[in-house]
């Protein structure tokens, strides 16, 4: 456990046992949203090639133009 990690846990062990599970929960949730991420971005790989190879030939066709900021 990092420093700061154990720095919380401790600080956090001083609240109430309702705020600590509110605590809980969230890392909890926090963590599992990560590991979601991960994987839908790991799986996405083929999808994120295919996309790009699809943008260079359209760049290489001409069929892009500059985006201009001040547009937006």
């Amino acid at each position: 456990m990092t420093p700061l990690l154990e720095q919380a846990f401790t600080k956090a062990s001083r609240l109430s046992s309702e705020e600590q599970d509110t605590i809980a929960s969230l890392i909890l949730k926090e963590i599992e949203a990560e590991q979601l991420w991960d994987k839908a971005f790991a799986n996405s790989q083929d999808t994120l090639a295919q996309l790009a190879d699809e943008a260079l030939s359209e760049h290489r066709a001409g069929r892009t133009k500059r985006l201009d900021v001040d547009d937006l």
